[in-house]
């Protein structure tokens, strides 16, 4: 097989964050050097690499600096400066930028999955005055086009009075304004794409949100085969309108058999981190194998199984009640600030049972909060 990266090469990173944590831990696995770059030292990431760049993403010398001491280029997050990737001639970049120009950019996102996929959307409209609130039918939420995430960039409006509070203080950046649908459930599916072509999924699972922060994922998720086949299908239509290399998580809206795509993030997504415990090949070694050349085994979903987000000073309690709970898969992420609503880690636990006690900790620990 041609085009094959071997260990021990380095990869590179570009982020520093949880999601290049469990991807330099499964590429370590493997043998490979991992290399980072991120502005905070002793970043997640960083913990268990072979070296950092202590750097901000935007500061090309640094890039450069990753792009010569790796052999393959890949990142966590969407907003990447595209244009010193574009520059990087030392290190392979198997995802390319295409990729990120996409995903980076909520209408164009919304427009590749519409029109060049040909995958249901909701109805969208891009936002240039405060007059084009009153545009589409209500209840919507107006996002930025750009950045943004676990509910940072976005207002719910649910009535003309929240369209007037918006109007009083209308926010000068690009906007979208994405009318909601009377979605059941919350799903989502990782897919990826091997060198030579080959498309493999992992198991559907059901999302639970709360203030836009995904709290728990249960795998499987409860659907019929048939908005099963459904679902597998668009991913992989949208696997190869990209001619995807890594890992790409669709987010999807589901009511009874109809399914609209909500959003694409072009690497590892929160959604899939019960894939380390419970299939045959996690989302992350999916991943490096995919940006590698290395070929990816169908996928196998070995036990059901239950994630729940640690956000805040949940990660706390969980340490302390860890004693009490030999079924649980902790994942601290060593991030060194605690913050309201921050990713600190997660638990997985694998069985029906143990999920339903997982989720029932973790309202507890939200009423004793």
């Amino acid at each position: 097989m041609t085009g094959v990266i071997l260990p021990p090469a380095t990869i590179g990173i570009i982020g520093g964050g949880q999601l290049g944590q469990m991807m330099a831990l499964s590429a370590k696995e493997m043998g490979y050097r991992v290399g980072i770059l991120d502005p905070t030292k002793g970043s997640p990431a960083g913990q268990v690499s072979d070296f950092q760049i202590v750097a901000d993403y935007d500061d090309v010398e640094a890039l450069n600096e990753l792009s010569r001491r790796s052999e393959v280029l890949t990142y966590e997050f969407e907003n990447v400066d595209r244009d010193a990737l574009n520059e990087q001639s030392d290190a392979e970049l198997p995802q390319g930028t295409e990729l990120l120009r996409i995903t980076s950019d909520r209408i164009t996102e919304k427009k590749f999955i519409r029109d060049d996929a040909k995958v249901p959307v909701t109805n969208f409209i891009e936002v240039n005055s405060p007059e084009d609130l009153r545009k589409v039918t209500l209840p919507a939420i107006l996002k930025t086009v750009s950045g943004g995430y676990d509910g940072h960039g976005q207002w719910s409006i649910n009535t003309v009075q929240d369209i007037v509070n918006l109007e009083k203080d209308f926010p000068d950046m690009q906007l979208i304004l994405e009318q909601v649908v009377n979605f059941k459930q919350e799903l989502s599916i990782m897919v990826s794409r091997s060198q030579d072509g080959q498309i493999v999924t992992w198991p559907i699972v059901e999302n639970v949100h709360e203030n836009h922060i995904l709290k728990t994922t249960t795998a499987p998720a409860d659907i019929s085969l048939t908005l099963k086949n459904k679902i597998e299908a668009i991913a992989e239509n949208i696997a190869e309108s990209l001619k995807l290399r890594g890992v790409l998580g669709i987010e999807l809206f589901v009511a009874d058999e109809e399914v609209w795509v909500n959003e694409l993030a072009p690497r590892p997504h929160n959604s899939g981190h019960y894939s380390i415990e419970a299939t045959n090949v996690s989302q992350f070694e999916g991943h490096i194998r995919s940006i590698v050349g290395l070929p990816i085994p169908k996928i196998e979903l070995q036990s059901p199984a239950t994630m729940l987000n640690l956000l805040g000073d949940e990660l706390t309690q969980a340490r302390e009640d860890l004693i009490h709970h030999p079924e649980w898969h902790f994942h601290d992420y060593g991030k060194l600030a605690v913050k309201p609503n921050r990713k600190m880690g997660h638990i997985t636990v694998l069985g029906t049972e143990n999920g339903r006690k997982l989720k029932e900790w973790g309202d507890l620990h939200e009423q004793r909060n």
